[in-house]
């Protein structure tokens, strides 16, 4: 299994923006964590700019599928995004 980082980077007013698709992507996102994919996620602040969305999983095609179906950045609250491979060093398995 390999780390994932998932950065998304949001648009301005994306905390007030997000209430009617946060269900939805919180959705994804537990049922990713449930089947043991999605390690850690949430969004930084101050200011909320950008979000990271930890991964442990054999290859990126799962984030992809993730991000494809993501509300989030279906309805533009994500400005782009970026998958990079995470070598932990510290704190794995």
């Amino acid at each position: 299994m390999n780390y994932y980082a998932l950065i998304y980077y949001l648009i301005d007013d994306y905390i007030s923006r997000r209430t009617q698709y946060r269900d939805t992507h919180l959705k994804m996102a537990k049922e990713a964590n449930d089947r043991g994919e999605l390690i850690l996620a949430g969004a930084f602040s101050e200011p909320t700019d950008r979000a990271l969305l930890v991964f442990k999983i054999p290859d990126k095609s799962v984030i992809e599928d993730f991000v494809t179906n993501d509300p989030y950045v279906k309805n533009g609250l994500v400005t782009k995004w970026e998958i990079r491979k995470w070598t932990v060093v510290i704190g794995n398995e």
